[in-house]
């Protein structure tokens, strides 16, 4: 590896053990045996090189996803049903145990946003990638074949439940909604919107 994929893994290796706000550039340099320029050559800054670890560390987990991620096949419901909905949950929610070292630097961004304005401009820019991201595992079109409706509502759908998901899991899984439950309130939701 070159010094740009070392610091990225140094620096995704610093986020799970210290998080964002608690690494600094030595922290990094010593992980990834580079040296303190190598960090604005490759990446401009630290908060730049964190902030592309993190969503690398996300993206490594976007293929747990998939229901099929496991199971060594693709998803077995029909998609935009309520059965794949339930499906892609419940792989959702199976990789939480092991992700959720990756979900703590995302409190402490959420928490110390206003006071990274960089930070945050590069996250924006993520999440907007990770809107197009997930909506193929609901409804099995190609993430370059969706057109720009679909990834603003569908899209923003799925990563709000996503986030609430990861709040609740992180804060406490005894209690935390499970699958079952998410695709029963969407199940009712519907019913409900029917008859009115």
């Amino acid at each position: 590896m070159g010094h740009r994929e070392d610091l990225l893994e140094g620096a995704k290796r610093c986020l799970l053990e210290k998080g964002f706000l608690r690494t600094t550039a030595r922290d990094i340099v010593k992980e990834s045996g580079t040296n303190l320029a190598s960090i604005g050559y490759h990446y401009g800054s630290k908060d730049a090189l964190l902030v592309q670890a993190y969503v690398s560390l996300i993206e490594g987990m976007g293929d747990r996803f998939d229901p099929g991620w496991g199971a060594g096949g693709a998803a077995t419901a029909p998609a935009r049903s309520l059965e794949r909905f339930q499906e892609v949950w419940a792989n959702i929610i199976r990789s939480f145990p092991d992700s959720r070292p990756i979900w703590l630097p995302s409190f402490e961004l959420i928490l110390q946003g206003d006071r990274l304005p960089e930070v945050r401009k590069l996250l924006a820019e993520a999440q907007e990638q990770g809107r197009s991201g997930i909506v193929p595992l609901f409804t099995g079109v190609p993430e370059a074949d969706l057109d720009q409706e679909t990834v603003d509502t569908e899209g923003r759908l799925y990563q709000t439940l996503l986030q609430g998901l990861m709040v609740q899991w992180v804060f406490d899984p005894g209690t935390a909604t499970d699958a079952e439950h998410l695709t029963e309130g969407l199940r009712r939701l519907i019913a409900g919107a029917a008859e009115s």
